[in-house]
């Protein structure tokens, strides 16, 4: 056999481009792509669309969509811009989405990842905790929060994370109990490492997965309880956001009902993105729970 009929095995493409290529073979995956790229550049473009105060008055009230060129989906019933504010709402939705998502999942994997490494009294404890969370709904347990913190948008997206951490938790928790035990772990162990670093350097990158993929649901979760705050008025006022144009256009809802309908559609296809979103993360990180 000569050299030129050995055969070399072509070099392994990386790792992101084989992420890729698992998420593009779900079709449903790449619409929900498209969409949050889309929420994403109507956000990047809100003040290009409007430089001003989007709850300015931008023309008369209950101005219907498509009659003017300044306000092409109409005004509400205080004359402000329907357009502006679907604009300045994604900016809103995603930050409340980005910022609840990252709160809870820090506090999810710390204290799984605790519960999961240690096992004995820190597991039962932390459990405990977790399961006196999880008995009161989340969005009952929402609504004392904004209560007792106030309807700042700050305020109302830190407790978005704190109501949502609990499921995180179990999955980290879950995670580590069934890595805790494996080679790399002992090694690291043999060789001396602190468990802190075994824990945050060793197991947590290996039960991230599952996490990124939950981080979608939290992420459209979010939106939705902040726009079910705004609807029962207790959002915050001071910025333009899909849920309180919704419980504004509620006053409206027979005579003009674009001013709520539209912000609704606004907040289906977003969530949709993230569930969409969530599933092509699935296939294309976890490629073997697929058939």
């Amino acid at each position: 056999m000569t050299f030129a009929d050995t055969e070399i095995a072509p070099p392994e493409p990386p790792r992101y481009v084989m992420f890729w290529r698992r998420y593009k073979r779900n079709r449903a995956a790449l619409l929900g792509l498209f969409l949050f790229v889309l929420v994403v550049l109507m956000a990047l473009l809100a003040g290009i669309v409007d430089p001003d105060d989007p709850l300015r008055r931008a023309g008369p009230p209950l101005t219907p969509p498509f009659v003017s060129w300044d306000t092409p989906l109409g005004t509400d019933q205080l004359g402000r811009d329907v357009l502006s504010g679907v604009f300045y709402g994604a900016r809103i939705s995603l930050l409340i989405g980005v910022v609840a998502t990252l709160v809870a999942i820090v506090i999810g994997v710390v204290i799984g990842a605790l519960a999961g490494y240690f096992g004995g009294w820190v597991d039962d404890v932390l459990m405990r905790i977790t399961e006196a969370f999880q008995t009161i709904p989340n969005f009952v347990l929402l609504l004392t929060l904004v209560a007792i913190m106030g309807s700042k948008i700050e305020w109302i997206t830190i407790a978005i994370g704190i109501v949502s951490w609990t499921a995180p938790a179990r999955m980290v928790r879950a995670e580590f109990m069934s890595l805790r035990g494996r080679e790399f772990v002992d090694a690291a162990r043999n060789l001396g490492v602190s468990n802190t670093s075994i824990i945050f350097r060793e197991i947590l990158p290996n039960a991230m997965p599952p996490i990124v993929v939950y981080a979608s649901v939290i992420m459209a979760l979010s939106i939705l309880m902040e726009s079910a705050l705004a609807f029962l008025a207790l959002g915050d006022p001071n910025y333009a956001s899909w849920g309180n144009m919704i419980g504004q256009g509620r006053a409206v809802l027979r005579s003009a009902p674009y001013c709520a309908v539209i912000p609704g559609i606004a907040i289906i296809l977003t969530v949709l993105s993230f569930s969409l979103l969530g599933e092509g993360l699935n296939d294309a990180l976890n490629p073997r729970q697929k058939k």
